[in-house]
Protein backbone atom coordinates (compact mmCIF):
# COMPACT_ATOMS: atom_id res chain seq x y z
CA UNK A 1 0.00 0.00 0.00
CA UNK A 2 1.29 3.46 -0.92
CA UNK A 3 2.46 5.67 1.89
CA UNK A 4 0.35 8.74 2.50
CA UNK A 5 2.57 11.77 2.19
CA UNK A 6 1.76 15.44 2.72
CA UNK A 7 3.77 18.24 1.14
CA UNK A 8 3.45 21.64 2.79
CA UNK A 9 4.55 24.94 1.31
CA UNK A 10 5.04 27.42 4.17
CA UNK A 11 4.87 31.18 3.82
CA UNK A 12 4.66 33.83 6.50
CA UNK A 13 0.84 33.88 6.57
CA UNK A 14 -0.30 30.69 4.84
CA UNK A 15 0.18 26.93 4.68
CA UNK A 16 -0.59 25.20 1.37
CA UNK A 17 -1.00 21.44 1.65
CA UNK A 18 -1.08 18.59 -0.84
CA UNK A 19 -1.68 15.00 0.29
CA UNK A 20 -0.72 12.15 -2.05
CA UNK A 21 -1.74 9.75 -3.50
CA UNK A 22 -5.31 11.06 -3.00
CA UNK A 23 -4.25 14.51 -4.31
CA UNK A 24 -6.15 16.16 -1.47
CA UNK A 25 -5.42 19.89 -1.30
CA UNK A 26 -6.25 22.60 1.20
CA UNK A 27 -4.80 25.71 2.80
CA UNK A 28 -4.66 27.03 6.35
CA UNK A 29 -3.48 30.17 8.06
CA UNK A 30 0.02 30.10 9.50
CA UNK A 31 -1.06 30.90 13.05
CA UNK A 32 -2.09 28.89 16.11
CA UNK A 33 -5.64 28.28 14.90
CA UNK A 34 -4.43 27.35 11.42
CA UNK A 35 -1.83 24.96 12.79
CA UNK A 36 -4.52 23.22 14.84
CA UNK A 37 -6.62 22.82 11.69
CA UNK A 38 -3.58 21.54 9.79
CA UNK A 39 -2.78 18.85 12.36
CA UNK A 40 -6.41 17.73 12.58
CA UNK A 41 -6.69 17.38 8.79
CA UNK A 42 -3.40 15.51 8.53
CA UNK A 43 -4.36 13.13 11.33
CA UNK A 44 -7.77 12.51 9.76
CA UNK A 45 -6.07 11.60 6.48
CA UNK A 46 -3.74 9.16 8.30
CA UNK A 47 -0.64 10.83 6.85
CA UNK A 48 2.57 8.80 7.26
CA UNK A 49 5.07 11.56 6.45
CA UNK A 50 4.78 15.36 6.41
CA UNK A 51 7.37 17.04 4.22
CA UNK A 52 8.44 20.70 4.43
CA UNK A 53 10.95 22.77 2.52
CA UNK A 54 13.64 24.53 4.53
CA UNK A 55 12.46 28.15 4.44
CA UNK A 56 14.88 30.06 6.63
CA UNK A 57 13.09 29.19 9.85
CA UNK A 58 9.57 30.18 8.73
CA UNK A 59 8.65 26.50 8.83
CA UNK A 60 9.75 25.92 12.45
CA UNK A 61 6.38 26.47 14.12
CA UNK A 62 4.58 24.20 11.65
CA UNK A 63 7.22 21.47 11.96
CA UNK A 64 7.06 21.61 15.76
CA UNK A 65 3.24 21.50 15.74
CA UNK A 66 3.19 18.49 13.43
CA UNK A 67 5.72 16.67 15.62
CA UNK A 68 3.76 17.52 18.77
CA UNK A 69 0.64 16.03 17.15
CA UNK A 70 2.39 12.68 16.85
CA UNK A 71 2.99 12.93 13.11
CA UNK A 72 6.37 12.50 11.37
CA UNK A 73 7.79 15.71 9.88
CA UNK A 74 10.85 15.97 7.67
CA UNK A 75 12.53 19.11 6.32
CA UNK A 76 14.16 18.85 2.88
CA UNK A 77 16.49 21.05 0.88
CA UNK A 78 14.54 23.63 -1.15
CA UNK A 79 17.01 23.51 -4.03
CA UNK A 80 16.55 19.76 -4.41
CA UNK A 81 12.79 20.21 -4.63
CA UNK A 82 13.23 22.96 -7.23
CA UNK A 83 15.57 20.74 -9.28
CA UNK A 84 13.05 17.92 -9.06
CA UNK A 85 10.30 20.23 -10.34
CA UNK A 86 12.45 21.29 -13.29
CA UNK A 87 13.16 17.62 -14.03
CA UNK A 88 9.39 17.12 -14.27
CA UNK A 89 9.19 20.00 -16.74
CA UNK A 90 7.33 22.32 -14.38
CA UNK A 91 7.99 26.01 -15.02
CA UNK A 92 4.97 27.58 -13.35
CA UNK A 93 5.21 28.54 -9.68
CA UNK A 94 2.34 28.87 -7.24
CA UNK A 95 2.06 27.96 -3.57
CA UNK A 96 -0.35 25.12 -4.32
CA UNK A 97 1.94 23.77 -7.04
CA UNK A 98 4.93 24.01 -4.71
CA UNK A 99 3.08 21.92 -2.10
CA UNK A 100 2.40 19.28 -4.77
CA UNK A 101 6.07 19.29 -5.84
CA UNK A 102 7.20 18.84 -2.23
CA UNK A 103 4.81 15.89 -1.81
CA UNK A 104 5.93 14.32 -5.10
CA UNK A 105 9.58 14.80 -4.14
CA UNK A 106 9.03 13.08 -0.78
CA UNK A 107 7.07 10.32 -2.49
CA UNK A 108 9.92 9.67 -4.94
CA UNK A 109 12.91 10.14 -2.61
CA UNK A 110 11.53 8.91 0.75
CA UNK A 111 13.67 11.31 2.82
CA UNK A 112 14.78 10.03 6.20
CA UNK A 113 13.11 11.65 9.19
CA UNK A 114 15.72 12.89 11.65
CA UNK A 115 15.29 13.87 15.31
CA UNK A 116 14.08 17.44 15.79
CA UNK A 117 15.71 19.75 18.31
CA UNK A 118 13.56 20.34 21.38
CA UNK A 119 12.34 23.78 22.45
CA UNK A 120 15.44 24.48 24.55
CA UNK A 121 17.73 23.50 21.68
CA UNK A 122 15.84 25.81 19.32
CA UNK A 123 16.22 28.66 21.79
CA UNK A 124 19.92 27.91 22.04
CA UNK A 125 20.08 27.90 18.24
CA UNK A 126 18.44 31.32 18.11
CA UNK A 127 21.03 32.69 20.55
CA UNK A 128 23.88 31.16 18.54
CA UNK A 129 22.43 32.60 15.31
CA UNK A 130 22.09 36.06 16.86
CA UNK A 131 25.66 35.94 18.12
CA UNK A 132 26.83 34.99 14.63
CA UNK A 133 24.95 37.98 13.16
CA UNK A 134 26.54 40.39 15.65
CA UNK A 135 30.03 39.01 15.01
CA UNK A 136 29.53 39.59 11.27
CA UNK A 137 28.26 43.12 11.90
CA UNK A 138 31.29 43.87 14.09
CA UNK A 139 33.67 42.48 11.47
CA UNK A 140 32.05 44.72 8.83
CA UNK A 141 32.40 47.80 11.04
CA UNK A 142 36.04 46.98 11.74
CA UNK A 143 36.64 46.62 8.02
CA UNK A 144 35.07 50.03 7.39
CA UNK A 145 37.24 51.53 10.12
CA UNK A 146 40.39 50.59 8.17
CA UNK A 147 39.58 53.00 5.35
CA UNK A 148 38.23 55.97 7.36
CA UNK A 149 40.24 59.05 8.35
CA UNK A 150 37.53 61.53 9.34
CA UNK A 151 37.58 61.77 13.18
CA UNK A 152 33.78 61.99 13.31
CA UNK A 153 33.35 58.77 11.35
CA UNK A 154 36.12 57.05 13.30
CA UNK A 155 34.36 57.90 16.57
CA UNK A 156 31.01 56.68 15.23
CA UNK A 157 32.47 53.38 14.06
CA UNK A 158 34.32 52.79 17.33
CA UNK A 159 31.16 53.42 19.35
CA UNK A 160 29.19 50.94 17.23
CA UNK A 161 31.99 48.36 17.53
CA UNK A 162 32.05 48.81 21.30
CA UNK A 163 28.25 48.39 21.48
CA UNK A 164 28.37 45.25 19.34
CA UNK A 165 31.15 43.84 21.52
CA UNK A 166 29.02 44.43 24.61
CA UNK A 167 26.07 42.66 23.00
CA UNK A 168 28.25 39.73 21.99
CA UNK A 169 29.59 39.49 25.54
CA UNK A 170 26.03 39.52 26.92
CA UNK A 171 25.03 36.72 24.53
CA UNK A 172 28.10 34.72 25.55
CA UNK A 173 27.00 35.03 29.19
CA UNK A 174 23.48 33.90 28.24
CA UNK A 175 24.87 30.93 26.30
CA UNK A 176 27.10 29.99 29.24
CA UNK A 177 24.07 30.07 31.51
CA UNK A 178 21.99 27.87 29.18
CA UNK A 179 24.80 25.34 28.81
CA UNK A 180 25.44 25.17 32.57
CA UNK A 181 21.75 24.52 33.27
CA UNK A 182 21.69 21.44 31.04
CA UNK A 183 23.87 18.52 32.19
CA UNK A 184 23.54 16.92 28.73
CA UNK A 185 24.68 20.05 26.91
CA UNK A 186 27.46 20.64 29.43
CA UNK A 187 28.76 17.11 28.93
CA UNK A 188 28.49 17.41 25.14
CA UNK A 189 30.32 20.75 25.08
CA UNK A 190 33.08 19.22 27.20
CA UNK A 191 33.41 16.30 24.77
CA UNK A 192 33.50 18.53 21.69
CA UNK A 193 35.98 21.04 23.09
CA UNK A 194 38.32 18.20 24.06
CA UNK A 195 39.30 18.09 20.37
CA UNK A 196 42.11 20.63 19.71
CA UNK A 197 40.80 23.34 17.37
CA UNK A 198 37.20 23.23 18.61
CA UNK A 199 36.20 26.12 20.86
CA UNK A 200 33.01 26.96 22.71
CA UNK A 201 31.47 28.86 19.77
CA UNK A 202 31.88 25.88 17.43
CA UNK A 203 30.67 23.41 20.08
CA UNK A 204 27.54 25.46 20.74
CA UNK A 205 26.79 25.73 17.04
CA UNK A 206 26.98 21.94 16.77
CA UNK A 207 24.81 21.40 19.86
CA UNK A 208 22.13 23.78 18.59
CA UNK A 209 22.14 23.05 14.86
CA UNK A 210 23.38 19.46 14.47
CA UNK A 211 21.35 17.26 16.86
CA UNK A 212 22.17 14.24 14.65
CA UNK A 213 25.83 14.38 15.69
CA UNK A 214 26.82 11.00 17.09
CA UNK A 215 23.85 9.12 15.61
CA UNK A 216 25.03 8.84 11.98
CA UNK A 217 27.97 7.09 10.34
CA UNK A 218 30.97 9.01 9.01
CA UNK A 219 29.67 9.32 5.44
CA UNK A 220 26.20 10.43 6.52
CA UNK A 221 27.46 13.11 8.91
CA UNK A 222 29.90 14.50 6.31
CA UNK A 223 27.10 14.64 3.75
CA UNK A 224 24.67 16.26 6.17
CA UNK A 225 27.14 19.03 6.95
CA UNK A 226 28.02 19.48 3.25
CA UNK A 227 31.61 18.25 3.46
CA UNK A 228 31.24 15.10 1.35
CA UNK A 229 32.95 15.59 -2.05
CA UNK A 230 30.79 15.24 -5.17
CA UNK A 231 32.60 13.36 -7.93
CA UNK A 232 32.25 14.54 -11.54
CA UNK A 233 33.24 12.20 -14.36
CA UNK A 234 31.97 11.06 -17.73
CA UNK A 235 33.78 8.50 -19.86
CA UNK A 236 37.46 9.41 -19.81
CA UNK A 237 36.80 12.90 -18.52
CA UNK A 238 37.49 13.49 -14.84
CA UNK A 239 36.36 16.79 -13.37
CA UNK A 240 37.30 18.27 -10.03
CA UNK A 241 35.30 17.09 -7.05
CA UNK A 242 33.49 19.73 -5.04
CA UNK A 243 31.48 20.12 -1.86
CA UNK A 244 28.12 21.82 -1.42
CA UNK A 245 24.69 21.67 0.12
CA UNK A 246 24.28 20.62 3.72
CA UNK A 247 23.96 22.99 6.66
CA UNK A 248 25.87 26.13 5.80
CA UNK A 249 26.21 27.50 9.34
CA UNK A 250 27.55 24.19 10.66
CA UNK A 251 29.94 23.82 7.71
CA UNK A 252 31.24 27.35 8.28
CA UNK A 253 31.82 26.65 11.97
CA UNK A 254 33.68 23.42 11.18
CA UNK A 255 35.78 25.17 8.53
CA UNK A 256 36.85 27.84 11.04
CA UNK A 257 37.72 25.10 13.54
CA UNK A 258 39.69 23.30 10.82
CA UNK A 259 41.80 26.43 10.31
CA UNK A 260 42.83 26.21 13.97
CA UNK A 261 43.15 22.42 13.98
CA UNK A 262 45.48 22.51 10.95
CA UNK A 263 47.95 24.40 13.18
CA UNK A 264 47.39 23.03 16.69
CA UNK A 265 45.90 19.51 16.35
CA UNK A 266 48.93 17.24 15.67
CA UNK A 267 47.17 14.48 13.64
CA UNK A 268 45.16 16.96 11.56
CA UNK A 269 48.19 19.21 11.16
CA UNK A 270 50.05 16.21 9.74
CA UNK A 271 47.19 15.54 7.29
CA UNK A 272 47.18 19.18 6.21
CA UNK A 273 50.95 19.26 5.62
CA UNK A 274 50.91 15.95 3.78
CA UNK A 275 48.25 17.21 1.36
CA UNK A 276 50.15 20.45 0.76
CA UNK A 277 53.36 18.51 0.09
CA UNK A 278 51.40 16.39 -2.40
CA UNK A 279 50.58 19.58 -4.31
CA UNK A 280 47.00 20.08 -3.16
CA UNK A 281 45.72 23.68 -2.95
CA UNK A 282 45.37 25.07 0.57
CA UNK A 283 41.57 25.23 0.30
CA UNK A 284 41.35 21.57 -0.75
CA UNK A 285 43.61 20.59 2.15
CA UNK A 286 41.51 22.60 4.63
CA UNK A 287 38.29 21.00 3.38
CA UNK A 288 39.87 17.58 3.88
CA UNK A 289 40.83 18.57 7.44
CA UNK A 290 37.30 19.87 8.07
CA UNK A 291 35.81 16.58 6.85
CA UNK A 292 38.09 14.57 9.14
CA UNK A 293 37.29 16.91 12.00
CA UNK A 294 33.51 16.42 11.75
CA UNK A 295 34.07 12.64 11.57
CA UNK A 296 36.19 12.82 14.73
CA UNK A 297 33.56 14.93 16.53
CA UNK A 298 30.84 12.50 15.47
CA UNK A 299 32.84 9.60 16.93
CA UNK A 300 33.58 11.49 20.16
CA UNK A 301 29.86 12.14 20.75
CA UNK A 302 28.87 8.62 19.68
CA UNK A 303 31.36 6.94 22.01
CA UNK A 304 30.94 9.52 24.82
CA UNK A 305 34.72 9.62 25.24
CA UNK A 306 36.94 12.73 25.12
CA UNK A 307 39.33 13.02 22.20
CA UNK A 308 42.70 11.33 22.53
CA UNK A 309 45.39 11.16 19.81
CA UNK A 310 45.79 7.74 18.24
Amino acid sequence: MDRIIAGIDVSKDRLDVCILPADERFAANNDEAGLDVLCQRLAASHVDLVCFEASGGVERAAVASVAAAGLTPVVVNARQVADYGRALGLRAKTDALDAWKIARFAQAISPQARPLPDAEARELGDLVARRRQLVRMRASERQRLQGVRDPLLVGSLKRVIATLSQEISALDDALDDRIRKSPIWRARESLLTSVPGVGSATARTLIAELPELGSLDRREIASLVGLAPHTRQSGRWRGKSFIGGGRTTVRTAIYVAALVASRFNPPLKAVYRRLLEAGKPKLVALVAVARRLIVILNAVVRDQKPWAPA
